[in-house]
């Protein structure tokens, strides 16, 4: 019997270098696993969530009115998550880009915890980042993997501190002793990077498609020519034209 192995792009239309899959088997092993405050089945759920917020009818609807909140319902949801959580998938995935901080502050008063919230922004991220590349070759979507047991770390970094952002944050120079190398050995880290840092397992993997992607941590801070099909100016017009057109905050 051939076993196929996961991510497997033999029936891609175009060559995919060997970094995407090799990535792609990492991010769903990691999510798969216990993180810092879900469980691995929970992890696994808020990716199922993930894809249901793409086909939900009370997000279609919400996304098309004026005022979202005005239009109350429940959300096609296949999962046991807690509502908040189910709310902070589905809103992040559909309608971005009215996101707030007094409606972060209403899921965090119905009992999502930040790190949790930061978690789960995690978890999406890796999901939509694979998904979205699938949908782009026109091929199917990997299924989700198994989860595995097991608790989470629970472990809320030491040097956390409100940095300005809706979500605390840590300096390079805050970070825990088994974070270290959390940004790569520099001396700041990206206000994007450093939004999960809260989670640093989620600014690992974030690393992990970051660099198949596009760029690593470090290579982003060279200007010169990259082992990539296309050249840095090229790398940057494409990323600077998918940043306009999704309403990129930077």
């Amino acid at each position: 019997m051939l076993l196929v192995m996961p991510f497997d792009y033999g029936g891609s239309p175009y060559p995919i270098p060997d970094r995407i899959p090799k990535a792609h088997r990492a991010a769903w092993s990691h999510l798969a696993e216990p993180g810092m405050w879900w469980s691995g089945a929970e992890r696994v759920a808020i990716a199922e969530e993930t894809r249901n917020a793409e086909d939900c009818a009370l997000c279609a609807e919400r996304r098309e009115a004026l005022s979202a909140p005005s239009v109350v319902g429940e959300h096609d949801s296949s999962t046991a998550l807690p509502p908040a959580a189910i709310e902070a998938v589905h809103k992040i995935v559909t309608d971005p880009g009215r996101l707030s901080k007094p409606w972060l502050e209403g899921l965090l008063a119905d009992g999502l915890t930040d790190a949790a919230y930061v978690e789960i922004v995690g978890v999406l991220t890796t999901v939509l980042s694979v998904d979205d590349l699938h949908r782009g070759l026109g091929l199917d979507l990997e299924p989700l993997p198994a989860s595995v047991g097991g608790e989470p770390e629970r472990r809320r970094p030491a040097g956390a501190t409100d940095e300005g952002a809706w979500v605390h944050t840590v300096p390079a120079s805050a970070l825990d002793a088994a974070d270290a190398d959390l940004y790569g050995g520099a001396p700041q880290a990206a206000n994007v990077i450093r939004a999960l840092s809260l989670v640093p397992p989620a600014v690992r993997m974030l690393g992990v498609l970051h660099g198949a992607h596009y760029l690593s941590y470090a290579e982003m801070r060279m200007m010169t020519s990259l082992d990539r099909s296309l050249s840095r100016p090229q790398l940057e017009l494409v990323a600077a034209r998918v940043s306009a057109v999704n309403e990129c905050f930077y």
